[in-house]
Parts: structure tokens; C-alpha cells; sequence
């Protein structure tokens, strides 16, 4: 494996690969992982990060698939590939090569038609089921071959088996026997040199005729094969024979199957341990808790909420660091152990990763640039081997950044200018920054000098920033503050620990004028940041509390709109009781204006004229009143009792009498059946008849007991429709309808005529509604045909 730059190192990149590679399952799978480096182009790392990301979103879909731990086939597909054969256990390593690509093809059917950046991958999976059946069909194990692998196998072991038995059973027969079984030093038959024995007293040696295969380490017990069973197990050793040679012969057929599939046996190996990189990559951001970066070309890397992936979630604090942009050069100054490094470190590993294909922690779609060399001079790199100090080992790593640096480079620098004279130390620092920014690279370089401080606010294109420290509690923030320069905390740190006031006070007298007033001006920034934090928060904090109040307000009003559609709804309940009972009031009137009609040749024409007249000016009136709910008046009645199904009722505002279908609902209203119409009626507007007592209500339907005193002299058997409109015809259906049932009228003819179908369909459709009608027919030749139609009631 090629041993990783320095330059990575110092980032500690490899960490970051060996948690990479202890999520792979495969051995090669692992060796892939810790051989990652950063993609040489920008195409192949946008591909990578591609590929991640595709793995990423899937395994939050689907689930994330496992690799295990597969062994390299390349030796054994070199061999098979020649024509030698394989051994059992060489096979089953090709057979779980073939299961898992098939596997991995069953998973990816979950999202099969959906292109994404690993298709490619897939797309070099083949089913091979045959030949992975024909290999653990014929073999059980790196040691065993089925009896099922051939015919003749599985005929030569059961020729076996049967032999063995035989010899067995002569040999018991001779251990069982009284005469023969006092010269053996145990009762029992065993195996030497694969050949069956029985073991005999050394001192009764000639007793027993045979042949010693062996002997105990005591030398008492010689293993005897019986002369009466070495033609038995010359027979065993020869089936024997046979079966290796059949074995064989299998394992050379398997081999040459193998041979032929090589290439998609070595192509599946290869897609499934790029696989397994690919999902260890997800398994790891999962465990970072990563983002994917948008990844450019144009230098700008802006990292939001980033966090080091090598320091433990609980104790990190997460940071923004950007560069390129407005400015190409980032100089992080503040006290040491306050994280600067720590910041440096972060920017350049979460890079490196990116042109990795790894996903970042950090807040999602941080756009991260691709860097062709990122070059780094971080750490002591004092050496005694070669008599370096450690500025001789800095500025030996930082003559070889500079000869290396270029417009396409990442130049990260820890303690810039540390360990000579800070006057010449500052000096070169400024030197080396404004080389490399000619060069064209980013920078981003760690300090305590004040002379770079100043560089930074003088230079256009050079950007202070700092990590914070709280003199109060003598305690690092490790929040890096962009744009401001870092505090020299010297004297205060020392005043907070005890050193005495008179010789701070000299200290300070000591310090040049230049650098007090620059102090005082960093002093002054602090100042005012700390003053604009509050601020922010104390807006923070109106914003949360009118968002609250935003969020309240916004309830309310949903609350109202909410009661005023329910008061509407209420309002439509009324409405439609309103329309219904109008519409029958109106249907009585019209009733009655038929019976004048009949009754005009009477001598009782002129009274009943003027009963009609007052009845009718009376139902006017009501329909009036019923038409303007709101100035109705307020009754004075009060149910006796709650209404309940099947009371009969009548309703205040018409007189019309009905039964109670279903008690009052949440609105108030009840369902009444009024002759063959049902209405929905307020609970207030209906007067409980508890004399008339009470109708069987069930299944929907109203079964109501009539009295009729006598049938009207007038009733009708026929309906005459002709000429009317449907909706003059349903109409006059109705009345026929209600006429017939108070008349006990088992039959009515609807005499509807032939036309365009038109009014024949209305009435089937009116018929077809009617709870009281038992069947209808078109008429029959004599009485009309399709003409009229025969009502049957129940």
C-alpha cells in the first residue's frame, strides 16, 4: 500500500481511514478504504462524493446492506483458469461470491429503475444462480462432498456403507464369540490405515490368524485384521478408490463451470468490494453524524457548525471557518490551548475528506473547494537525528511549501514565525504570507504576533480571526471569531492568577507605545463585540417571543374560523329544515286546490270555497312565518320527556304529523318521517303526541300503523303524467303514491307514455327510491306496454 504524504498525516487523514475501514466487512474491502487519497481532479471527487451520497440516501430508504467477509478469488480463478482443479473449499469460496452478488441484487430491486451514481456498480452484479446451486448442492463443506453430487457417487458410498456393514458384522460375531473373545484385550472393533480391527492380547498373538496393522504404546494390544475379513476390506479400499476418483472427477467439472464464468465471477468481487467501501462511507457519516459538501473549483470554502470528527461530540464545540471569497488568507491568533489549532486542523481534514468522497461533519451543503495540493506545516518538528531546532524544522517544511504552492493550493501553517527573535520571526511570517498569496494559494496560518495581527487589518485580501477567550473564568470558548483580531490576555491572565499589581504596572511601561495602542484598539474591538453579542441575543430573544406571540394569534384565529364554519353549518341545517318544510306545506295546499277542483259541481261548492279560502290564507300566513326564522316567536312549550325513536310528533310550524326516525343531533335537528318525505326538523319546533303513542321503527325503514277512518270515495288507481315536465310529473307521482297507501290501494298505474324515455326513466328512478314499494314492471301487451308502468306496494 502506498504510504500516505506527510502533508495528510499531519491532518491525521489515516485516522479518519482506519474508522472508515472498521465499518467494511471484506479484508480487500479494508485495504480500499485505508488506500483512499484525495481524487486528483475535481470530476472524479464530485463522482465520489456522487457515489457517497447516492449510498447515503439509499441506506436511509432501504436499509443498509452488509458485505461479509469475503477471501480474494484471484489466485484460485488464475488456477482455474489453466484448467486445474479446485479444491471443495475454493469452490464454496466462489459459491458465496455468487450468493452475496446475488443478495446485493435482491436489495437493490428495492429502488430498481431509479438511476443514480451506483447503477454503475450494480450494473457489474450477475445472477450466476446455476452454478452457485451446482457448488453448494454437490458440496457441505470445505471437507465433505454430498452423496447427491452424482448418481454414481452416491452408488459407490452406498456400496460402502453395505461392505462396512458386512465386515462389521463378521467382526462382532468374532469379538461376541466365547472362543475367540478371551484373547482380546477389549470387546470392541475399530479402524487402522482405514481398514477394520480387532485389538488382541500381545501374549495370544498366534491365536488369532491375521494381519497387525498397528500396535498400543505399551506395546500389550496388537491390531489384528482377521484373516476371514481382509477380502472384505480389500473391497472397502477399493470402493474407496473409486469414490476419490468420482470426487474428483466432480470437483474438475465444477472447476471448468468456474472456468467459464471468470470474468463476471472477478467482476462481481470487484463491484462488491467497491460496494462495500461505498456503504462503510454512509455507516461512517451516519456515526459522524456527516453532511454531504457542495464541492467547487473556485477556492471559497465556507464551513458552518464544523466539527473535528477525531474529538468526542460531548466535549467539541462547533465552529465557522471560511476562506477564499472576500479574502484568501485567514490569520487566527489568541492564547494557547484555545483552539486554534484545533481550527486549522479542522479546516484542511474536512477538505481532505471531501476529496475523498466522505461526507463532512458540519452543517449540510457547506460548499467545501477542491484543492489539487494542500500542503501543511502543522506540530514540533524539532529532530535530534538531524540536529534541527525546532524553527530549523519549520522553516525546512515551509522552503518546501513555498516551492511546491501554486493557485490550486491549501497552505495551512501552525505558528507561523514560532521560534527565533519575534521581531525577525513577525517579519518572515509577513515575508512567507505575501510569497504564497503571489503564488495564488489560500492561507490560513496561526499566530501570537501582533505585527501579523496588523498585516491582516492593513492588507486587503488578509482576514483576522481569533478564538475567544473568557478572562473571568481563565477558561478558552474555542468559538473562532472571524474578522476580529485576537487579544493578548498576558496581564490580565496574570493579574487573575496573583502576580503582584507593581509588576504588571511595569511590565506595561515596558511594552512599546506602538503595541499598547494597538492593544487598545483589539481591546476596544473586544468591546464593541461583546456589546453587539447582547444586543443579538436580546433580539434573539423579542424575535422568539414575537414569532410565540405570532404563532398564538394564529391559533386564534383558526379557532374562530373554525366556530364561524360551524356556525354557518349550523345556519345550512336550519336552512334546509326550512326549505323542507315549506316544501311540504306547499305540497298540502296544492293537494287541496285538487280536491275544490273535484268537488266544484257540488251543491257544498260555495262553503267549502270559503273553508279553503281561510285554510288557505292560514298555511300562507305559516309559510310566511316559517320563511323568517328569526322573527319567529318563542314558544312556551316544553317536551314532557326526550324524544326517542319512534315517537310520534307533530311540528308546530305546519301542523304536519311524522314519526321520529333517529334522535337530535349535535345540531339540535331530528330526522321525521312525514308521509313518504323525510325532513330534518329543530327539536324545539316539534309537540310530543304521547296519546297516539308510538310506531315501530326499524332498519331504516318506518313501518307505520295507519287508521283510516274510510277510504276518500275519489281514490285514484291510475296516474296520468302525460304532457307534464319531470319535475311536474314526480310531483303529481307523489301525491298518487300517498293517495293509494291512505287507500289501501295495492296496485297504481303510471301512465307515463312512450316518448323519448325521458319521463319513463324519471319515474323508474323516483320508484326505485320509495321504501313503501314492493316491485314496478313496464306494462304488458292489453295493458299499455312501455306506455305505464305497474306499481306493487308492500
Amino acid at each position: 500500500m502506498e504510504a500516505m504524504p506527510r502533508h495528510y498525516k499531519a491532518l491525521e487523514l489515516d485516522k479518519i481511514l482506519e474508522l472508515l475501514a472498521g465499518h467494511t466487512g471484506s479484508e480487500d474491502g479494508r485495504k480500499l478504504a485505508l488506500s483512499l487519497r484525495p481524487c486528483e481532479s475535481y470530476e472524479e471527487a464530485m463522482q465520489a462524493l456522487e457515489r457517497t451520497g447516492a449510498a447515503h440516501a439509499l441506506t436511509n430508504r432501504f436499509g443498509t446492506p452488509s458485505v461479509p467477509a469475503l477471501n480474494t478469488p484471484q489466485a484460485l480463478l488464475s488456477r482455474a483458469r489453466v484448467g486445474a482443479s479446485l479444491s471443495m473449499g475454493e469452490l464454496l469460496e466462489v459459491a458465496y461470491i455468487l450468493q452475496t452478488a446475488r443478495v446485493m441484487l435482491g436489495w437493490q430491486r428495492q429502488w430498481q429503475g431509479e438511476e443514480n451514481a451506483l447503477t454503475p456498480l450494480f450494473f457489474m452484479l450477475r445472477d450466476n444462480r446455476e452454478l452457485e446451486e451446482a457448488i453448494t448442492r454437490s458440496i457441505l463443506s470445505p471437507d465433505e462432498m454430498a452423496d447427491t453430487a452424482s448418481p454414481e457417487l452416491g452408488d459407490i458410498r452406498r456400496k460402502i456403507r453395505q461392505a462396512q456393514l458386512r465386515t462389521r458384522e463378521q467382526l462382532d460375531k468374532l469379538v461376541r464369540s466365547g472362543s475367540t473373545g478371551k484373547y482380546l484385550q477389549e470387546q470392541l472393533v475399530t479402524l487402522r490405515n482405514g481398514r477394520f480391527v480387532v485389538p488382541v492380547k500381545a501374549e495370544h498373538r498366534g491365536e488369532i490368524k491375521g494381519l497387525v496393522h498397528d500396535t498400543s504404546s505399551s506395546g500389550a494390544t496388537l491390531f489384528v485384521e482377521p484373516l476371514a475379513v481382509v477380502e472384505a476390506n480389500n473391497q472397502i479400499r477399493e470402493l474407496e478408490s473409486k469414490e476419490q476418483h468420482e470426487i474428483a472427477r466432480i470437483l474438475l467439472a465444477l472447476s471448468g463451470q468456474v472456468a467459464g464464468c471468470l470474468e463476471d465471477i472477478r467482476d462481481d468481487y470487484d463491484a462488491l468490494v467497491q460496494l462495500d467501501v461505498q456503504f462503510a462511507k454512509s455507516r461512517l457519516a451516519d456515526h459522524m453524524k456527516a453532511t454531504l459538501p457542495v464541492l467547487g473549483r473556485d477556492g471559497k470554502t465556507q464551513l458552518k457548525k464544523a466539527r473535528h470528527p477525531l474529538i468526542p461530540a460531548a466535549s467539541i464545540v462547533p465552529i465557522d471557518i471560511m476562506i477564499g471569497g472576500e479574502f484568501d488568507t485567514l490569520v487566527i491568533t489568541g492564547p494557547n490551548t484555545g483552539g486554534k489549532t484545533v481550527a486549522l486542523k479542522t479546516l484542511g481534514l474536512l477538505s481532505l475528506m471531501a476529496m475523498c468522497g466522505l461526507m463532512i461533519p458540519a452543517a449540510e451543503e457547506c460548499p467545501v473547494s477542491f484543492f489539487e495540493k494542500v500542503l501543511v506545516d502543522i506540530g514540533d518538528e524539532q529532530s535530534i537525528e538531524q540536529s534541527l531546532s525546532t524553527f530549523s524544522g519549520h522553516m525546512t517544511n515551509i522552503i518546501a511549501i513555498l516551492a511546491a504552492a501554486d493557485s490550486g493550493s491549501l497552505v495551512l501553517i501552525d505558528e507561523l514565525g514560532a521560534g527565533t527573535d519575534p521581531v525577525e520571526g513577525a517579519a518572515l511570517a509577513v515575508a512567507i504570507i505575501t510569497s504564497l498569496r503571489e503564488k495564488g494559494a489560500r492561507i490560513a496560518a496561526t499566530t501570537h504576533y501582533p505585527e501579523i495581527k496588523l498585516y491582516a487589518l492593513q492588507t486587503p485580501g488578509v482576514e483576522n480571526g481569533s478564538c475567544e477567550f473568557d478572562v473571568a473564568t481563565l477558561r478558552p470558548t474555542y468559538r473562532l471569531l472571524i474578522g476580529i483580531p485576537g487579544r493578548s490576555n498576558a496581564f490580565a491572565i496574570s493579574q487573575r492568577l496573583g502576580l503582584p499589581e507593581d509588576i504588571i504596572e511595569k511590565a506595561k511601561e515596558l511594552v512599546s507605545g506602538e503595541n499598547t495602542r494597538f492593544e487598545d484598539v483589539v481591546s476596544s474591538l473586544e468591546e464593541a463585540r461583546l456589546e453587539l453579542e447582547k444586543e443579538k441575543e436580546q433580539a434573539r430573544r423579542y424575535r422568539m417571543e414575537a414569532d410565540e406571540a405570532k404563532q398564538i394569534a394564529s391559533k386564534m384565529r383558526q379557532s374562530l374560523e373554525k366556530s364561524n364554519e360551524q356556525e354557518l353549518e349550523r345556519a345550512r341545517a336550519q336552512a334546509r329544515s326550512i326549505v323542507e318544510q315549506t316544501r311540504f306545506a306547499s305540497q298540502q295546499l296544492l293537494d287541496e286546490l285538487d280536491d275544490l277542483k273535484k268537488e266544484k259541481d257540488k251543491k257544498e261548492f260555495s262553503a267549502a270555497v270559503t273553508q279553503k279560502r281561510g285554510s288557505f290564507k292560514g298555511n300562507l300566513r305559516k309559510l310566511e312565518e316559517l320563511a323568517d326564522p328569526v322573527t319567529r316567536k318563542k314558544s312556551s312549550y316544553r317536551l314532557p320527556r326526550p324524544i326517542r325513536r319512534g315517537d310520534l310528533v307533530q311540528m308546530a310550524d305546519t301542523g304536519t304529523r311524522g314519526t321520529v326516525l333517529s334522535e337530535p343531533d349535535s345540531s339540535g335537528q331530528v330526522q321525521v318521517q312525514a308521509g313518504i318525505m323525510k325532513l330534518k326538523v329543530p327539536l324545539e319546533s316539534l309537540r310530543l303526541l304521547e296519546k297516539e303513542g308510538r310506531v315501530s321503527v326499524g332498519g331504516g325503514a318506518v313501518n307505520t300503523r295507519r287508521v283510516v277512518g274510510a277510504a276518500k270515495e275519489d281514490s285514484q288507481t291510475e296516474a296520468d303524467l302525460r304532457g307534464m315536465t319531470s319535475d311536474e310529473a314526480l310531483m303529481e307521482l307523489d301525491r298518487a303514491i300517498d293517495k293509494a297507501l291512505l287507500s289501501n290501494i295495492k296496485l297504481l298505474t303510471v301512465i307515463h307514455g312512450k316518448g323519448t324515455g325521458v319521463l319513463r326513466k324519471a319515474v323508474h328512478q323516483r320508484l326505485k327510491q320509495h321504501r313503501l314499494i314492493k316491485s314496478y314492471r313496464l306494462g304488458v301487451y292489453g295493458e299499455g306496454e312501455s306506455g305505464v308502468t305497474i306499481v306493487e306496494f308492500k
